[in-house]
């Protein structure tokens, strides 16, 4: 393990099938005025929105309702969300719904009192939040993101064309998070298999980087091993239960900042995947699918240490008779297997996509330079024509 670091994570989390009846032990927390987060309506369908109404009235809420949370949130929406909290005093905000609803309602949380251009300070120069952050839980309805027990938010500016995130430390994590897999039975199965990739994604951004050979690496060898294994039992029986209580579980270990530790990481696939979709308005999972194979091929040689370890501990390929290269490409074919069978978009021209819009996907990414090897524009349209 390199470098030094503190691991702290304040999140309480409710698993299982019962996990709502943490709101019982929760909500006495906090004050009267909440602010209920939710997207297009489908939780009012499956009975969760009635559900957790059941409990907000149990404890003498006063609720206030903040719908319509689109699959990639605005800016715009933000600061609506922000005027509501101002404007009715929210004590608490409780987000029902999926990662994209709990990174809206994250990030209204953490800067519902900060002032001036929120969008400059916090997403362009990254300030630190200095105002009073609002307390927030969630009752998640679709994983993936790992929102349910981070400070990161993601958030669309959409006269900007700009897909970026805040970061925020232990002080801007939900509160609890309720994880019941059942409430995961009603998402379509295109979200459910974006939302596996995206889980994948998430690992691989902070195990293909500097500081390989560590504990990190094996705790995501082991998280990659299990998403493979449930993964395919959820894509031909979507409400085989242990095999998305497994996902679910893996979703939150993915990104909850304990693989991170000792790692550089990555995150030039989000990076990329977040300029196109600042453009087009894709599914993120899908759209990491599409250029994730590219870019790992485009830096393969620079980190063929790990892409070795990668296709030997996860994916079992033999090291007999091989050299190096080949072992880590037989890794990369085989990972390029499983996300065909578990039947991903590998072609970012399928969701919308246009090789002329190449240059505005690049003019709106920012790459990282925390991986193997810096990325220079040629490099990125390279691999946007390749993802194509």
């Amino acid at each position: 393990m390199k470098g030094n670091f503190i691991y702290y994570n304040p999140t309480k989390l409710y698993f299982g099938t019962d996990a709502i009846n943490g709101l019982d032990k929760e909500l006495p927390n906090y004050g009267k005025n909440i602010l209920l987060v939710y997207g297009g309506g489908s939780i009012k369908k499956n009975g969760i929105y009635d559900a957790t109404l059941d409990f907000l009235k149990k404890h003498n809420k006063t609720v206030f309702e903040d719908s319509g949370v689109m699959p990639n949130p605005t800016y715009k929406k933000m600061l609506n969300g922000i005027a509501l909290v101002k404007k009715h005093k929210i004590d608490f905000i409780l987000a029902v719904g999926g990662g994209s609803v709990v990174d809206y309602a994250k990030a209204v949380a953490e800067l519902a009192y900060e002032e001036g251009d929120l969008w400059d300070r916090f997403f362009v120069k990254c300030e630190p939040i200095v105002g009073k952050l609002v307390p927030f839980g969630c009752i998640l309805t679709m994983v993936g993101t790992g929102s349910e027990m981070n400070g990161g938010s993601v958030i669309t500016n959409e006269q900007l064309k700009i897909k970026d995130a805040i970061m925020v430390g232990p002080e801007g994590f939900p509160k609890f998070s309720i994880l019941n897999p059942e409430y995961t039975f009603s998402v379509p199965k295109y979200q459910m298999l974006a939302g596996i990739f995206d889980i994948f994604s998430h690992i691989l951004e902070q195990y293909m980087s500097e500081g390989g050979d560590s504990t990190s690496d094996y705790i995501a060898e082991g998280l990659m091993r299990s998403l493979i294994y449930s993964s395919l039992i959820a894509k031909d029986n979507p409400t085989n239960y242990e095999a998305r209580a497994n996902i679910m579980w893996i979703s939150t270990w993915a990104l909850n900042t304990l693989i991170s530790k000792g790692k550089s990481g990555d995150w030039n696939v989000h990076n990329i995947a977040h300029g196109v979709a600042a453009h087009i308005d894709s599914t993120h999972g899908m759209t990491l699918a599409s250029v994730s194979l590219a870019y790992y091929r485009h830096i393969l040689n620079k980190g063929l240490h790990q892409f070795k370890r990668f296709a030997i501990n996860v994916w079992g390929v033999s090291e007999k008779g091989k050299s190096d290269l080949e072992i880590a490409n037989e890794g990369l074919k085989a990972f390029e297997k499983y996300m065909q069978d578990l039947g991903l978009i590998l072609s970012l021209k399928e969701l919308g996509a246009k090789e002329s819009g190449i240059s505005d996907y690049v003019a709106s990414t920012d790459l990282s330079n925390n991986g193997f090897t810096a990325t220079t524009p040629k490099d990125h349209e390279k691999i946007l024509l390749e993802s194509m």
